[in-house]
Order: C-alpha cells, then structure tokens, then sequence
C-alpha cells in the first residue's frame, strides 16, 4: 500500500515522533492511524502521550522538558534509527510544526520513487530502496 502524502501535522506525536515514517503507520494490517487518531492501536498505553505533566499539544511545551522519558526515548531512536526526539522537537519549537512537517516530507520521501522510508527498517516502503543518511 502506498500513501500518496502522509505527511501532515496531525501524525507528529507528542514526543516529536513522526507517526507518518513509523512501521505502524505505513504497514496494512492493524495500521496504527497516529498518536492523535481516535482509533490509535499502538499508542493506547504509551506513557508519554498520556503524561499528565504535558499542557501542550508536544512534550517541549511541558515544564518538565526534557524528562526521563523523552531522553531514554531519544537516546533509542538515535542509537538504532539515526533520528532524535529532541532534535524533533527543537525543530519544531524553533521552526514551527508547518516547517518541521515539510522537512520531514523531504527528508523521509524515497529520491528513487517518491514513496516513504521507513525509520524503523531503514528503507523506502515501495521500492525496498535503503534510506541515505
């Protein structure tokens, strides 16, 4: 299955997660439709997006920035996937969410087809094409 664009504002987390390069999302069985989806599948217990300390619609605007949480996250996603949370959201407290969702959609649309890559496997989700870092 191929999503056109599913790039938009509505699929960054709270934690700065871009839900539209996620396996979740971009997978056809028990597609996780996002964080702010009603129907959220994968989400339903995640700590960070039930904190109750979080006022914002995204962790940086809490006044417990940058928690436990965030950091051991962070620390995961740059580990294994080569991308940061917090980088994310510096991006978007800077930047603005309409800048930062653009960014994404360049930086995570495949130079070969124009499908997505996928964070989690590294690749572009239509043509298998290996992600440029």
């Amino acid at each position: 299955m191929v999503v056109k664009d599913p790039f938009r504002m509505r699929l960054i987390a709270p934690c700065g997660m871009d839900c539209a390069i996620c396996t979740a999302y971009l997978r056809e069985k028990k597609r996780c439709e996002g964080c702010y989806s009603p129907q959220r599948i994968e989400r339903r217990h995640c700590a960070i997006f039930s904190c109750e300390q979080r006022s914002g619609r995204y962790c940086h605007l809490c006044p417990e920035y940058t928690c436990r949480r965030i950091t051991q996250l962070d620390k995961r996603y740059r580990t294994r996937y080569h991308m940061s949370m917090i980088g994310n959201l510096a991006v978007i407290r800077e930047n603005g969410i309409r800048n930062f969702v653009k960014a994404e959609r360049e930086r995570w649309t495949c130079s070969a087809c124009g499908g997505t890559i996928d964070v989690h496997q590294g690749s572009c989700v239509s043509c298998g094409k290996e992600r440029e870092d």
